[in-house]
Order: C-alpha cells, then structure tokens, then sequence
C-alpha cells in the first residue's frame, strides 16, 4: 500500500487541509465550509520529496509524509442502446 517517504510529525489543526505541494513541502490551507471560501494556503514544513510520476502524495495519520501508487484504468462503462 503506501510507503513513508519522510518523517515529519506535524500536528494537525481541525478545520485545515494539509497537503504536499509542488515543491515537495507541507503546507496547509483552511478549508471552505458553506458559503466561506478556503484561505491560502501556508507553508507547514519544508521537507523537499522529490515526487515520481504516477504516485499520490499525501500526509498520513502520524504527520509523515506517504506515498502510494496511482491506479488509473478500471472497468470501462458499458454503452448505452
């Protein structure tokens, strides 16, 4: 499934979504809930992951940045008569 890519241990704050940006750091932004928009996004932890084509990235329970591999494909849909 997913493997640890770096070890981090960030802290997380409800009503924030953490994730990895394009820089391969952990940033945070608030989340939009109704009518209020999301906030901008800020940066958490600088950890540099060099990301590989076709993984997810993403920040698991422990605050450690993971990454799993991408499944694309699946059951083509069936045509309509």
């Amino acid at each position: 499934m997913a493997q640890k890519v770096a070890k981090v241990g960030v802290k997380r704050q409800k009503g924030y979504l953490y994730f990895i940006d394009k820089a391969g750091d952990v940033s945070c932004a608030v989340m939009a809930r109704g009518k209020k928009k999301g906030g901008k996004p800020k940066k958490v932890a600088k950890v540099g992951v060099d990301k590989k084509d076709g993984y997810l990235y993403f920040l698991d329970k422990a605050g450690d940045v993971a990454c799993a591999k991408l499944i694309r494909g699946g059951k083509k849909k069936s045509k309509k008569k």
